[in-house]
């Protein structure tokens, strides 16, 4: 299953700004770890730059899978690389994919996703990078955790 997220996106549909969060919500880092651990994480180069940045390595106890055009980019062993999603889709058929960022990566997994995992940030930020327009009259609400500054919310395709 291809499952959009879990993604934090402000009301304005910011998601980032200089290739790193305009926020700091550990509720929300605690969320992404509890429902990615041990399952396959897809992203795009620049997320997966920002990542090790901040981390220093790849998301620990998760299959980490680079989208990136570059020729021969260079990872650390058991990181999987591919040219496209839909190589990398297809190659990772039958396991449960979360599609992490960044926003084209967002915007070309959409229209194949099944569910979404939204951390919705109330209130606007300044940012460089955005959600995709999404509509709405193809998702059902399934859940949703209301906080003072942000929501969890988890949505089916219908």
């Amino acid at each position: 299953m291809i499952i959009l997220g879990p993604v934090a996106v402000a009301d304005n549909l910011v998601i980032g700004k200089g290739n790193d969060l305009p926020w700091h919500l550990p509720e929300d880092l605690k969320h992404f770890k509890e429902l990615t651990l041990g399952k396959t994480v897809v992203m795009g180069r620049k997320t997966y730059e920002s990542i090790v940045a901040r981390l220093n390595k790849p998301l620990p106890g998760r299959k980490n899978v680079v989208i990136t055009r570059q020729a021969g980019y260079l990872v650390p062993e058991g990181v999987l690389v591919f040219d496209s999603l839909e190589s990398c889709f297809k190659a990772l058929t039958g396991e449960d994919v979360y599609i992490i960022g960044g926003a084209e990566i967002f915007k070309l997994a959409l229209p194949t996703a099944q569910m979404m995992y939204v951390t919705q940030v109330h209130g606007d930020y300044e940012g460089d990078a955005f959600f995709p327009e999404i509509d709405w009259s193809q998702w059902q609400k399934l859940e949703e955790d209301k906080h003072e500054k942000f929501s969890f919310v988890k949505y089916k395709r219908k």
